[in-house]
Order: C-alpha cells, then structure tokens, then sequence
C-alpha cells in the first residue's frame, strides 16, 4: 500500500468518467484521502476540499494520486509541472496509467533529488503462468458490463463487503489499476503480456475452500471493439460459477466509440454465458446490477423493476440499495 493520507490529483479531467479512479478511491477508502487538487479547466469534482500542493503537505498528505483515466493511459506535459512540485516537496507519486513514472526523466530527477518514491501501479510483478483450463476448488463470481466504466468494480466491491457483513468467505480480487490502489494488491490485467492475461487470472483465484467466493473485478466489455480482450481472458481465466451483468442505462453509445451501441442485457448474458460455459458449463448469470446513478430515484426504482421482469433475475443497483439482494442471488 501507498502511504496515506493521499492528495488524489484529477487533473484537467473532461467529465466525471475521466477521474474515475480517484472516485473509486475515494469512494472505498475515505479515510486515506485529504483532499484533491483540480487544474485548469478540470470537469471532475469529487466534492471534497480542493488543495494547493503547499497546502497538501500542511495537512500532512504523503502521496500524490494521479487519479485520472484518460484513453491510452498517457501523462500529458500539462500535469508534469504539478507532479514535480509534490514531488520536491516530499510527497511520493502514484499512478496507474499506462505511461509510467519512471520514463518520465523530470520525474525521475526531482524523485532522486528529494528521496520521494515513483509507484507505478501497472507493472506486473509477478511470472504469470499460462492458462491450464483447470477446475479449481471454491467459487467465483465475476462482473461483466454492456460496456466499460458501467460500474463493475463497485459491483465486486459492493458485494463483497456484503458477503464479510453476513459473515460469509469472500475475498475481493482486483484486476484494474484502481482496484489495486483500493486493495492493496491484485493482478494489473491489461498490462499483462496476451498469451499470459487468463493464467494471471487463474493465479489471482487459485483453489479455496469449498463455500468461498472469489469477487473478480470486471473489466472492459465483450462488445467495446476496444477493450473486449481483457474481458475474455477475465471470462475464461476466473471460471466463473456466477455472471452479473452490469449495465449504465443512460448511455448513447459505447464510452469513447460513437459509432457502436451497447448490447442488450439479453445479448450480453447469451454471449458471456456461452463463453463462460467453454471453462464452467455450470456457469449462470445470476443478478442484473444497474448503475442508475443519474436517474432520478422513482425513475430509477421504476427501471429496476422492468429489467427484474424482463430478465428473471434479481435487478439492483448496489451502490444506490446495497447488495445484499445480489448476494442473496449468489449464495
């Protein structure tokens, strides 16, 4: 883990989706962060108390978050100046982007002149095996979405901190960069070498006792002609026993794809099912969770209970109405 209290930095981030990773930390782990620090021009507000760097280390903060996602994962020229100055001024620098810290050569410099440290999230550190296709002992759940950033992360989380509630065996399993920040640990999927990505799956959800759940965090979509390949090696490497098919109903298309729509429910689980059955034939899709986070609460309530009757399966949205309906469905 990274020392807290963090500064979570959201940059010139266009819209709420583009810092959604400092909003999953925030979220999940409150506790640990002390405020945030918004450019120029920033669109993203997790409203929480805006802090200079000079005023992040008065309040004792000890890690910069770069807690923005933006398509490619870069860290753009604008926000080095602002990375520099929290790190002379003592503070260590994490991220999860795909440009890592450490080729970045001024921050490397100004790391080695004051004794900060770079963390970057997004570098395996383990020898991943290949896929064996294998049965493993325990269960596994898995989330996947219509497409991304519809909530599959607070789904595995949400569900999770249910089932410990209840008093049952789970285990969260983090495989994206902010799920790793929030855990402390987890297989950063998308910058694991093709061949090994479903191995590294297998290795995260190994053999467990027999009423044990693992909650595998879900990533990208079958259907985003993007990012469809870490949700495969997600659906065959975690085998799962359990789907649950999230989806954000307000979408016009497909984040960061105009020109494709997001499947239906029906699509999605006939598709996943047939994929997860390849590794699991017992796999079922067992619960909708819906991310209605701007639909207003009638509209919302309303929704839920048309995709319950038009799916058979339990509706809900998690972060909105807890999970313990979703793990009601599980267990």
């Amino acid at each position: 883990m990274f020392e807290a209290p963090y500064l979570l930095f959201l940059g010139d981030a266009p819209d709420a989706l583009g810092a959604k990773m400092a909003q999953g930390i925030y979220d999940w782990r409150p506790e640990a962060v002390a405020g945030q620090f918004r450019m120029e021009g920033c669109k993203a507000d997790l409203g929480i108390k805006d802090l200079s760097i000079k005023e992040a280390v008065e309040a004792g903060v000890k890690t910069l978050v770069v807690g923005v996602v933006n398509r490619g994962g870069i860290i753009s020229d604008s926000w080095k100046s602002v990375l520099v100055e929290a790190l002379e001024a003592g503070m260590d620098v994490a991220s999860g982007l795909h440009t890592l810290l450490r080729d970045q050569p001024e921050l490397v410099e100004a790391a080695e002149k004051s004794g900060s440290k770079l963390h970057d999230v997004r570098i395996p550190t383990v020898k991943y095996p290949i896929a064996s296709g294998k049965k493993r002992t325990g269960k596994r759940c898995l989330a996947v979405g219509t497409d991304c950033s519809v909530g599959k992360m607070y789904t595995a989380l949400a569900v999770d901190r249910e089932m410990k509630k209840q008093g049952l065996k789970s285990t969260f399993r983090p495989t994206g960069q902010t799920g790793i920040l929030i855990e402390g640990n987890g297989v950063p999927l998308d910058a694991v070498v093709a061949d090994f990505m479903a191995g590294s799956i297998e290795y995260l959800t190994p053999d467990n006792d027999p009423d044990h759940w693992d909650i595998i965090e879900g990533q990208g979509s079958l259907y985003h002609a993007s990012y469809s390949g870490v949700t495969m090696a997600l659906v065959h490497g975690g085998q799962p026993d359990a789907l649950i098919l999230c989806h954000e109903p307000t979408r016009e298309h497909m984040r960061g794809l105009p020109d494709y729509q997001q499947p239906t429910l029906e699509e999605l689980r006939d598709t996943a099912l047939t994929l997860a059955r390849v590794v699991n034939p017992e796999c079922k899709a067992v619960a909708v969770s819906v991310n209605t986070q701007h639909m207003a609460e009638d509209e919302a309530l309303a929704y839920l209970a048309e995709v319950e009757k038009q799916m058979g399966i339990p509706a809900v949205d998690p972060f909105r109405q807890g999970a313990a309906r979703l793990v009601e469905a599980l267990v």
